[in-house]
């Protein structure tokens, strides 16, 4: 295998892995050049990796909230269903909501500890969220993370399990997709 720079008109670059006769294999002679393909000179250099295993998270948000975005992992993600399932089957739900939004309604059984909370129109992260959460959690714990759209539950999950959790799940759509979907809620 060997690396081949892609350039297209949207500004970005892609590296790919081909074989090494990709092309004579794939495409005409005429169409590409064995050793590179022309760049038009205004685009930037940006590349792209693609046929990587490991997925890691790219939120603007981890930026502003100090999170290294390289070396985050991403959690699993499941629809409110499959969350609701796992609920029944032994799991526990960690509402990371600000307390007025939990107090305003939330799935049967769940535990709140914010991930954020509201400072005048803005929100900023809980300093103490993982310590908050060992207090209520082992690291152990089967935990299902939830959120009112899916955004902050994903940051706390991925904050979760960098810091050793390990059985963290991430539910997707949050709890406006909970209520849709007519799931047990209590206030």
């Amino acid at each position: 295998m060997r690396t081949l720079s892609v350039y297209t008109s949207s500004l970005t670059s892609f590296r790919l892995n081909v074989p090494r006769n990709f092309e004579t294999s794939y495409a005409p002679a005429s169409s590409m050049s064995s050793t590179s393909v022309a760049r038009p000179q205004f685009q930037p250099s940006k590349h792209r990796n693609f046929g990587t295993t490991k997925r890691t998270s790219n939120f603007s948000w981890m930026a502003t909230v100090g999170e290294n975005v390289q070396s985050s992992p991403v959690p699993t993600s499941v629809p409110v269903r499959v969350a609701h399932e796992l609920l029944q089957a032994g799991h526990q739900y960690l509402d990371v909501r600000t307390p007025e939004e939990f107090s305003a309604g939330h799935a049967a059984g769940a535990i709140n500890v914010p991930y954020m909370f509201r400072v005048g129109s803005g929100m900023t992260k809980n300093p103490n969220f993982v310590q908050q959460v060992l207090a209520e959690f082992r690291k152990d714990d089967e935990i299902i993370v939830g959120c009112q759209l899916g955004k902050r539950s994903l940051m706390a999950a991925t904050e979760l399990i960098s810091s050793g959790f390990t059985g963290i799940t991430d539910i997707a759509g949050g709890y406006a997709a909970w209520v849709q979907n007519e799931l047990p809620t209590e206030s």
